[in-house]
């Protein structure tokens, strides 16, 4: 069993930064590969960026490319999403997520086995 707790969001005018952290316990022998999601008001959620704990391959959503940075810290089995240049259409509950394949990354929800309960980001204008 694998437990992810998201920290970091909170409030942030536009070209702001923010930094989100999954803090992962439970299993951490296993080479997950992990995942942020997010899901807006009145949205279905959406795919925000990825890495796989194997050698740290990243793909993002095309509306975050530029922007946002996800990374890993294997040591404190934590990822990491870096959110600069924050734009209002970025407010949404941020998920993190964890797949049981390590090998590679993967931008659809049905990939992922186990979620965080989300943390709020709020970008104002």
């Amino acid at each position: 069993q694998v437990e992810l707790v998201e920290s970091g969001g909170g409030l942030a005018r536009a070209g702001g930064s923010l930094r989100l952290s999954c803090a992962r316990s439970g299993r951490t022998d296993t080479m997950y590969t992990m995942g942020w999601f997010r899901q807006a008001p009145g949205k279905e959620r959406e795919f925000v960026a990825t890495i796989a704990w194997a050698g740290g391959t990243t793909d993002y959503a095309d509306s975050v490319k530029g922007r946002f940075t996800i990374s890993r810290d294997i040591a404190m089995n934590t990822v990491y999403l870096q959110m600069n240049s924050l734009k209002p259409e970025d407010t949404a509950v941020y998920y993190c997520a964890a797949s049981r394949s390590g090998g590679s990354v993967f931008n659809f929800e049905s990939a992922y086995s186990y979620w965080g309960q989300g943390t709020q980001v709020t970008v104002s204008s």
